[in-house]
């Protein structure tokens, strides 16, 4: 698998591919997740499929950058890090949604693992959500 040493060079893989198929799963990565379906943390329950978010820039999102629309799909989420097991790191997959997950999320069936993104990566995501944000911002996290 490739590795995305910056923001930049995810950047660069959204715009060629206008977002289509493209997600960000935080976990152990795809060895680890074997293919297999994520679980509900509530209830235990076998998901369709792998919990990840949509690359795809939204409709809504107009003429904004593109740059910041993949930083803040990254920076969102970063809380799972701390959240699950050691190890837990964001990695780019071209994938099929086959559903939603109770929190409203892609549920996805992976075609292909593409790439780590890397932890400097991470830390431009930060610092230009941080800079760019219009009220104090952080990661979701729901035991804040």
């Amino acid at each position: 698998m490739r590795t995305f040493a910056d923001l930049d060079d995810l950047v660069a893989l959204v715009a060629q591919r206008n977002g289509a198929d493209l997600f960000v799963r935080w976990s152990l990565g795809p060895d680890a997740d074997g293919g297999r379906c994520s679980r509900d943390g509530l209830t235990g329950l076998a998901l369709p499929g792998l919990s990840a978010n949509a690359l795809a820039v939204e409709p809504w999102w107009g003429d904004r950058p593109l740059r910041l629309w993949v930083a803040r799909r990254l920076h969102d989420y970063r809380h799972l890090r701390e959240r699950r097991s050691t190890g837990t790191r964001p990695w780019v997959l071209e994938g099929t949604e086959v559903g939603r997950g109770p929190d409203n999320e892609p549920l996805v069936e992976c075609r292909r693992p593409i790439g780590w993104i890397t932890d400097e990566a991470l830390a431009e995501c930060e610092r230009l959500v941080l800079a760019t944000a219009a009220t104090p911002w952080g990661p979701l996290d729901r035991e804040g």
